[in-house]
């Protein structure tokens, strides 16, 4: 590692551990954080006073960049359209591309001359001299593992980006802050996206920007069972809150956005046996020219499971599942593993 690095602080626990870790081990280190919206979430207003703290703590520099326009652009705007449409959007993987690890290098490298950036996410970076790549693995602490968030990281991305956190689980982060007086130390980590956390829940935030538009709740023969108030309250696979009675559970199994229709119907309805994918970015590997085996998450906190994967042009492929999967969602992100390995990623377009 290069004796300098700029670490981007959110006012968290996790980067406050990761620059304290650096700064303790004799490498220069820059405090930045990003400016990214108005509000209390810790990517925030009291985000940035914490991360100010921690520097002070710390005697490092620090810096602030204003990347609100940016995050409109590449969370905000995408985040409202695809609600708006039907689908649920997972902007984190483009959030951290385009918003926080870009604009973190090529500051890093034009104000202060450095060419290495750190934040606390939790996955392991490699090199590979074999296949002349770096490559993205999950972190040890597998409960706590960022790695699926990660994928849209560029090569360019990779090799100037460390991760110090990924060789350790989180208990260790804590003792570490605690036993260094961190003012983080007992800070609770953020549950959802920051724009949930800033605006109290995802409903509360698409309320500010999606009129509610009610419409109908209706069985996959057409049949109304009840009222909804706006297909952006709506996820594929959600049972809860549907305000509906009958015989069995029922599942969200399609948004209609063009007809304002919540389609519903038993488990056993929501299930496929492939998908779609689109913007597929291959991390760790190449391209493949042919069909390959892997194992694919589909949604951040459910287990990998088994799949082939089909490239296609224009940076889609194919997925089929070895067994039908629950709640595939258009609009979240597909990742594909090889055991610890992240191979490449993609969003959902559509399930089949």
């Amino acid at each position: 590692m290069n004796q300098k690095v700029v670490v981007g602080l959110s006012g968290g626990v996790d980067s406050s551990v990761t620059a304290a870790t650096l700064h303790n081990q004799g490498i220069e280190v820059v405090g930045l954080t990003l400016w990214l919206m108005k509000g209390g979430g810790q990517c925030c207003s009291k985000g940035m006073v914490d991360a100010a703290f921690i520097c002070e703590q710390l005697g490092i520099p620090h810096h602030i960049i204003d990347t609100r326009e940016l995050f409109q652009t590449y969370v905000i705007d995408p985040l409202v359209s695809g609600y708006e449409s039907g689908v649920t959007p997972l902007p984190c993987s483009q959030c951290n591309k385009s918003v926080k690890f870009e604009p973190m290098l090529q500051y890093a490298r034009e104000k202060f001359g450095i060419e290495r950036i750190a934040t606390g996410h939790y996955a392991r970076i490699r090199y590979d001299e074999k296949s002349d790549r770096y490559q993205l693995l999950q972190a040890v602490d597998k409960n706590k593992d960022q790695s699926y968030f990660l994928y849209y990281l560029s090569q360019e991305l990779l090799a100037g980006t460390t991760f110090p956190l990924g060789n350790q689980h989180k208990e260790e982060t804590r003792r570490i802050a605690t036993e260094l007086g961190l003012k983080t130390a007992d800070k609770p980590d953020s549950q959802d996206l920051c724009v949930a956390d800033t605006y109290g829940s995802m409903q509360e935030f698409l309320d500010q920007y999606i009129d509610q538009k009610h419409g109908e709740i209706v069985n996959q023969e057409g049949k109304v069972l009840g009222q909804h108030r706006g297909v952006h309250h709506y996820t594929i696979g959600q049972r809860r809150g549907l305000g509906i009675s009958a015989p069995e559970p029922l599942y969200v199994i399609e948004l209609d956005a063009q007809s304002n229709r919540v389609i519903v119907g038993s488990r056993p309805n929501g299930y496929r046996s492939e998908c779609l994918v689109g913007g597929t970015n291959w991390v760790s590997i190449p391209e493949p020219s042919s069909p390959i085996r892997a194992q694919v998450k589909v949604r951040s906190r459910t287990p990998a499971v088994p799949v082939t994967v089909i490239p296609l042009e224009n940076a889609q492929m194919k997925l089929l599942f070895d067994e039908p999967e629950f709640s595939i969602t258009p609009g979240q992100a597909a990742v594909l593993y090889e055991g610890e390995l992240l191979l490449g990623g993609g969003t959902i377009t559509k399930p089949e």
